[in-house]
């Protein structure tokens, strides 16, 4: 395992900017911007099982770079911010990357990017997530504030109706989700993914990888960190 202290650091206000840009003038609709990188990032950082870059870049660059130093530059970002989870998550100074949306009374901002992210890095390894959760209540428990903030969002449909979170309950659930990681990264290494369970996996991955018909999904905004 790498040191601490060698690990990359966090992107620094520039280089989010950078990023920010490319994926913007790279994406089309319902491709993630970097709110949603981000959030797909740290359900990869904290999830059950190591996903390789050649398995997320996919939900991430659609398009060929432009040159070789583009190509390096980008990847060499995408590198840093997916390393500085982990490392943040390790020293308590994580913070979700947000959006802001504008409303009438202002600019406000959002988690929905995020949280699609979040739900598209959980995607990558549905059947573990989702047998564990159907089996384990404790895991269901622990994501509760992120499923909380994603169902508010639209992201995630509920089975029952539930009333709009208040601007202070959404703030709350906001707050919340450093800790939501800390902890189902904790459950993870405690209870790791059975032998049986990444076998379902693998056998259900021709079935869930490619779903040329899922419906787009819509979000705006711009990165606030």
């Amino acid at each position: 395992m790498t040191a601490k202290t060698e690990w990359p650091s966090s992107l620094d206000d520039n280089e989010l900017e950078e990023l920010d840009r490319y994926l913007r003038a790279h994406s089309g609709e319902g491709d993630l911007l970097l709110d949603g990188v981000h959030g797909l990032l740290s359900a990869l950082a904290v999830g059950p099982l190591l996903v390789l870059p050649d398995e997320w870049l996919p939900e991430v660059l659609h398009e060929p770079f432009a040159d070789e130093d583009e190509g390096n530059r980008v990847l060499a970002l995408l590198a840093k911010l997916n390393d500085s989870i982990s490392a943040e998550l390790d020293v308590d100074a994580y913070e979700p990357i947000l959006g802001e949306v504008e409303l009438e009374t202002g600019p406000m901002l959002s988690a929905a990017g995020w949280c699609e992210g979040f739900s598209r890095g959980i995607d990558l390894r549905a059947s573990l997530w989702e047998n564990r959760l159907s089996e384990d209540p404790q895991l269901m428990e622990l994501l509760g504030p992120v499923m909380a903030l994603a169902v508010d969002e639209g992201i995630l449909s509920a089975d029952t109706e539930f009333e709009k979170l208040s601007d202070d309950e959404y703030d709350e659930c906001l707050s919340q989700v450093p800790a939501v990681l800390s902890a189902v990264n904790q459950y993870w290494q405690a209870k790791p993914a059975t032998e049986a369970e990444v076998e379902a996996m693998v056998q259900a991955i021709p079935e869930t990888k490619d779903d040329d018909n899922a419906p787009p999904r819509q979000r705006s905004g711009h990165w606030v960190h």
